[in-house]
This record gives structure tokens, C-alpha cells and sequence, in this order.
């Protein structure tokens, strides 16, 4: 198990906002005490790796911050963090590629961004841009995303691509009020507030039996960690010990498998993500 991560991605916030800096130091150090030392990745993304899904005109206006979405503040250099978690995603999939599963632990997420949208924390789409890098290799891929917003983003890149399945369990209602529905080879599982551990699990057992059925080369798996009973912006309540049974049975399924961190914004998230990744690894 490899888990990719940067100190860089600490590298801008803005006072209150709950997608702060402290999220990947305190989870690396929590990691690196379990005996899971991040690394840094060894895939450099680049600008035409944006350009793989996003358009020119989104990312001019990340790099110039002539974008409107309140809940994502333009920092100056977003654009550096942003590709060097890109990086992170890159490397992960190279490494579960490679037959090793992989987490990265990086910062800003992604699952909001579409092509030409920055949204809900979000710049670029990591994971769009894995699984489109992947499927112009051939492959076949999964993306499970389950944050506790519905990954409208990645849906948006997903939607009417042949050999690409994409399934997002989400709190509904909730931001960003999209999910409601199954549409052709999006799969969408919307769980209502208050939702506990075993309609959780059970929910998730069901996706993944259509991720087997799918036989997909490759699954990536957008792991938001605000499903959280603590979670602060959420409703659902999942428990600590949930987070290791879903990396658990995510690892069951015996495919080449990576990881990337989108949302999380408890004070536990380093140790709901010890928990997963544990689980994860197999």
C-alpha cells in the first residue's frame, strides 16, 4: 500500500473555511505514527494533463481567479497546488496500475470541478482526469465516489462514456442538490440525513456488486471521509470502525484500486482515514 502526499498542499486557506490546511499534515503525521510514511509522487502533472478534461477558458480562469463560486476562494499559486494534486491522483493510479493499491493525501479535492466549472471546494477534476487518461489506454473503469455530496463534477465527465461506470452514494438533500437519479451509466445511491453505518454498508454492498458485474480493469475511488457522524457541513452517521469495513470491501472486490481524498472536515479525519486505509490496503 502506497500512500502519495505533499506539505506544499498546506500551502493556502482562508480563516473558517472548513477545507483548511491542517487536513493532510495532521493526516500524514497520523499515518506516518501507523507506519504508512506518505511519499512524495512520481508522476509530475502538467497543464495538458488539465487540458485532458478541462477546457482552456477553466483553466485561465483558475490561474487568474475570473471564476464566481463563494465557496471557492481564488488564492494566488492555486494553480501549483492544484496540479501537485493531480500529481498525487496520477501516481496513485500508475501505482494500483502496477498492481499496488494507493492513497493520495492531497489538497485542493476535486469531485465538483466539470470542465468548465470550478465549484464546492474544487479546481480541477483529479479523478476525471485519471479515468480519462485511462480509458484512452483501453481500460475499463469504475470510479465509486463516496463523499457525502454527490460528485456532480465527475459524473458531468462520466455520463454517455463507453467503458467508464461511475456510482456516487451521497446525502440527499444536500449540496450540490444533483444525484436524485440513475442516468444511463451513472449510478446514483441518494441516502437520506441521519443515515447509520449498516444502511450505509448495506447501500455500498449493492454498488459494489454492479462495479463487479461492470469488470472494470481499474477502480478509483473518491474517498470523502464527511459521511462522518462529527462532520460539520453533513448528516450522515457513519462511526469510526465504518471507514475501515468500507476500505474493507472495497479491497474484497481483488481490483487494481487507488484512492484520492476529496472531503473530511472533522477533527477525526486523521484517524478515519488511518481507518480506511487500513482496511483499503488488503
Amino acid at each position: 500500500m502506497r500512500v502519495f502526499s505533499d506539505p506544499r498542499t498546506a500551502g493556502y486557506g482562508m480563516p473558517g473555511h472548513p477545507e483548511a490546511p491542517w487536513r493532510v499534515p495532521r493526516t500524514a503525521e497520523r499515518l506516518k505514527a501507523a507506519g504508512l510514511s506518505p511519499v512524495l509522487p512520481d508522476v509530475e502533472a502538467t497543464e495538458a494533463d488539465v487540458l485532458a478534461a478541462h477546457t482552456k477558458t477553466h483553466w485561465r480562469s483558475v490561474l487568474s481567479g475570473a471564476y464566481e463560486d463563494p465557496d471557492t476562494p481564488h488564492f494566488p499559486g492555486i494553480e501549483g497546488i492544484a496540479l501537485i494534486s493531480l500529481s498525487g491522483c496520477l501516481s496513485a493510479m500508475a501505482s494500483a496500475l502496477a498492481g499496488e493499491p494507493s492513497f493520495s493525501l492531497m489538497r485542493p479535492p476535486g469531485h465538483h470541478a466539470a470542465a468548465e466549472k470550478v465549484a464546492g471546494f474544487c479546481y480541477v477534476n483529479h479523478m476525471a482526469v485519471a479515468c480519462l487518461k485511462a480509458l484512452a489506454k483501453g481500460l475499463r473503469v469504475a470510479t465509486l465516489d463516496v463523499d457525502v455530496h454527490h460528485g456532480d463534477g465527475t459524473e458531468s465527465f462520466a455520463l454517455g462514456k463507453a467503458g467508464w461506470l461511475f456510482l456516487s452514494l451521497h446525502q440527499s438533500p444536500l449540496y450540490p442538490g444533483t444525484g436524485l437519479a440513475t442516468r444511463e451509466n451513472c449510478l446514483n445511491f441518494p441516502l437520506p440525513p441521519g443515515t447509520g453505518e449498516g444502511a450505509y454498508l448495506k447501500t455500498l454492498e449493492g454498488a459494489i456488486e454492479r462495479i463487479l458485474a461492470f469488470k472494470p480493469d481499474l477502480l478509483g475511488v473518491s474517498a470523502g471521509f464527511d459521511t462522518y457522524k462529527e462532520c460539520p457541513i453533513a448528516g450522515l452517521k457513519l462511526d469510526t470502525p465504518a471507514y475501515r469495513r468500507m476500505g474493507r470491501m472495497i479491497a474484497e472486490t481483488g481490483l487494481k484500486r487507488f484512492a484520492l481524498l476529496e472531503g473530511g472536515y472533522a477533527e477525526d479525519l486523521p484517524i478515519l482515514v488511518e481507518n480506511f486505509v487500513d482496511g483499503f490496503a488488503g
